[in-house]
C-alpha cells in the first residue's frame, strides 16, 4: 500500500538522493526536484522506480518562485496521475559557498545563501500546507526540515552566513510545528552534522569528513543513509506523536558545549 507521494527537493544527490531511495523502499512515490543535474536525478528516480514506486523528476531552483512554482506544478500533475495525495515535503536544497570568515563573504554570497536555505524553504513549506492542510481540504501531512548541527555551533571560520541560515530554520521548524498542528500537518527538522556527501567539496573542503570526522565524539563522519534514516522515520506513522521536534545526528558532535 502507498503512502502516498513525497516530494524531495535537491533530491538527486547526497541526503536528498538517500532519502529518495529509502522513501521508495518504505512505500512512496517520489517527487526528485533538481536544480542543474539532470543526470543525476533520472538514475535516482531509476533507483525509486527498481524499488518498487513511482518517480517524477522536475527542474526548479528552489531559491526563486518560479522554481518553486514549477516543481509543485509536477507534484500536482504526478498526484492527478497517480490518484495519490502529497503527504510529505523533505525540505532538503540547501547549499553554501566556499568557507572562510566574515571578512571574506561578498554581498552576493549571502544573498544566494539566504534566498536558497531561508525564503526558498519557506515557500517550498508554504505550498505544502497548501496542499496538505485540513482547512484547504488535504489529507495532512509531514514536512522535514534539514537544518544542521552548525545551527547550534555557529561554524565560524567556515560559513557564519550558512550557520545562521540554519538557526532560522530551526526557528520557522518550531513556529510551523504549532500553527498547522491543528490542520494535520507535523513539521520536525534534522540536523546532520559532518556528513560524507558533495556538500564539502562544494564548500571547498572535500577531505572534511576524513580529517574532521575522526574529531567528533564518534570518530567518524556520517553517511546519508544515516540521515535518511532518521527522516524517513519523521515521516512515517511512528512518529504521529512529534511535531516540532529535532533529531542531531552528528555523531555527538552537537552535543558538546
Amino acid at each position: 500500500m502507498s503512502n502516498g507521494i513525497c516530494l524531495i527537493t535537491g533530491g538527486s544527490r547526497g541526503i536528498g538522493a538517500s532519502c529518495a531511495r529509502l522513501a521508495a523502499q518504505r512505500g512512496w512515490h517520489v517527487v526528485i526536484n533538481y536544480n542543474s543535474n539532470l543526470a543525476a536525478a533520472e538514475q535516482v528516480a531509476a533507483d525509486v522506480v527498481a524499488a518498487g514506486a513511482k518517480a517524477k523528476t522536475v527542474q526548479g531552483n528552489i531559491a526563486t518562485q518560479a522554481g518553486v512554482e514549477a516543481t509543485y506544478a509536477a507534484v500536482d500533475a504526478f498526484a492527478v496521475e497517480l490518484a495519490e495525495p502529497l503527504s510529505a515535503v523533505i525540505n532538503n536544497a540547501g547549499a553554501s559557498d566556499p568557507v572562510g570568515d566574515l571578512s571574506t563573504f561578498s554581498y552576493d554570497r549571502v544573498q544566494r545563501v539566504v534566498a536558497l536555505n531561508v525564503t526558498g524553504a519557506i515557500w517550498v513549506a508554504r505550498e505544502a500546507v497548501m496542499r496538505m492542510a485540513t482547512r484547504f481540504g488535504g489529507q495532512g501531512g509531514s514536512i522535514v526540515n534539514l537544518s544542521s548541527a552548525s545551527a547550534k555551533l555557529g561554524s565560524p571560520d567556515a560559513f557564519i552566513d550558512y550557520a545562521a541560515t540554519k538557526g532560522a530554520i530551526d526557528t520557522f521548524t518550531i513556529g510551523l510545528a504549532l500553527e498547522w498542528a491543528r490542520d494535520g500537518i507535523r513539521c520536525n527538522a534534522v540536523r546532520p552534522g559532518i556528513i560524507d556527501t558533495e556538500f564539502q567539496a562544494n564548500v571547498g573542503r572535500p577531505d572534511r569528513p576524513k580529517t574532521d570526522g575522526p574529531k567528533t565524539p564518534m570518530g567518524r563522519a556520517g553517511t546519508p543513509d544515516e540521515v535518511a534514516e532518521a527522516i524517513l522515520w519523521l515521516m512515517s506513522d511512528a512518529a504521529s506523536y512529534t511535531t516540532g521536534g529535532f533529531i542531531d545526528i552528528s555523531g555527538g558532535r552537537s552535543a558538546i558545549p
